[in-house]
């Protein structure tokens, strides 16, 4: 999945530059809303749809019970289309561990994939993450499609993957207005990734 960009800045204690895109359009009849608990089981079956596997619907399941996890879904008439779970992990910087977020999965089911849908919840994932002051915000995907999201190579900022299986280019970042020069280092997933095998290339 993927479209355009435009140039933004985020305010902050230092201000930096990417691509992002000005708005997102979403089609009619889509609205971004928090996830409810009532959502779960169309939520488990829209995620295995996306991605084809039981498997990463699973791994979205039991991030639910994560502390701090928070999710967003699109939603229209017929049900829900699109899902993106923010959970927290860790920086292992040099200074002390740093709490910091991880955007997955980000789910779209096939029939409304390349319609805006995911960038309208990559877009709302962003905006959380800001709004509970997370420093980083971590994607593994598509550099062609999230950098339009304002995501930028992780190593080009002194932070290395939590495992040689994610491709370097796939390992992502958002600095947020509380990202600090010092915050550099690797990043540590949950062990809910590791449990279900969801790290990386499988």
């Amino acid at each position: 999945m993927g479209e355009g960009s435009t140039l933004a800045t985020v305010p902050g204690p230092r201000s930096y530059r990417f691509p992002v895109r000005a708005t997102v359009a979403l089609p009619d009849d889509v609205t971004i809303r928090e996830q409810a608990v009532g959502d779960a089981a169309a939520v488990h079956d829209l995620v295995a749809e996306a991605f084809g596997e039981e498997v990463v619907a699973d791994l979205d399941a039991a991030l639910a019970h994560r502390p701090g996890s928070a999710a967003y879904v699109a939603s229209t008439r017929q049900g829900l289309v699109g899902q993106v779970r923010l959970t927290w992990g860790w920086l292992d910087a040099p200074v002390r561990l740093v709490e910091v977020l991880v955007l997955s999965p980000l789910s779209v089911v096939p029939a409304w994939q390349r319609r805006g849908v995911g960038r309208a919840l990559v877009s709302r994932a962003r905006t959380a993450a800001q709004d509970l002051n997370a420093p980083l915000l971590f994607v593994e995907g598509d550099p062609a499609y999230y950098c339009g999201s304002g995501f930028e190579p992780a190593s080009a900022h002194g932070l290395t993957r939590p495992s040689v299986r994610i491709p370097e280019p796939a390992f992502q970042v958002v600095r947020l207005p509380g990202y600090e020069p010092w915050m550099t280092g690797a990043l540590v997933y949950p062990d809910t990734f590791w449990a279900f095998d969801c790290v990386g290339l499988r």
